[in-house]
C-alpha cells in the first residue's frame, strides 16, 4: 500500500508535468490561430482564367480583342489581394512603400500596365459588373494596349465573405 501510494505520488508530478506542458502547447496553439485569424486565407490565384470571357465580352463591346490570362500579371495581382487583405484596406500601394510601378517591374513585367483593385462581399460577375461603370476602372479594361491580365483575390481572415480583388493588365 505504502509503495502504491509513492508510486503514483511519483506518477503525479510526471502526471501534472505533462498537463502543464499540454496546456502550454494548447495555449500556443490557440495564441497562433487568433492571430492566425486576421491573416488572409483563400487565396484566389487561377481565377484569371475564368474571367477571359467576360473581360473578353467587354473588350468586344469597344471594337477590342480579347486579353489573354498571364501568370506574372497574375502573381503581382495576387500579391496585391494579399497585401490589402492583411492591411484590411484597399490601396495601390504596399505599407512597405511598393508602388504599383514596383510592384510590377519585381515581377517582371515591362511595359504599360494598369490595376483595378475592389474590396467587398460579391463575386466575379459583380466585380466586372461594378468595374464597367466605373469610369477609370473601365479605361484601364478598355485601353487598346493591352493584350494580357492577371486576376486574383485573397479573402479577409477575419471575414471570409470580404475579398480583395486585384486585376493587373499589361502588354
Amino acid at each position: 500500500m505504502t509503495v502504491t501510494k509513492i508510486e503514483n505520488y511519483e506518477a503525479q508530478p510526471s502526471l501534472s508535468r505533462r498537463v502543464l506542458l499540454r496546456a502550454a502547447g494548447l495555449g500556443a496553439l490557440a495564441g497562433l490561430v487568433a492571430c492566425a485569424t486576421v491573416l488572409p486565407t483563400g487565396e484566389g490565384a487561377g481565377v484569371s482564367a475564368s474571367a477571359a470571357g467576360t473581360l473578353a465580352g467587354i473588350r468586344a463591346s469597344a471594337g477590342l480583342g480579347p486579353l489573354v490570362p498571364d501568370a506574372p500579371l497574375e502573381q503581382a495581382a495576387l500579391q496585391q489581394a494579399g497585401y490589402m487583405a492583411r492591411g484590411g484596406r484597399m490601396n495601390h500601394t504596399t505599407g512597405w512603400g511598393k508602388d504599383f510601378a514596383s510592384r510590377v517591374k519585381d515581377n517582371g513585367i515591362a511595359g504599360a500596365a494598369a490595376e483595378n483593385i475592389a474590396e467587398g462581399r460579391f463575386d466575379q460577375q459583380k466585380l466586372f459588373d461594378i468595374w464597367v461603370h466605373s469610369p477609370g476602372h473601365r479605361r484601364n479594361m478598355l485601353d487598346p494596349r493591352f493584350t494580357r491580365f492577371g486576376l486574383a483575390y485573397v479573402r479577409d481572415g477575419r471575414d471570409s465573405t470580404l475579398r480583395y480583388w486585384c486585376l493587373v493588365l499589361g502588354r
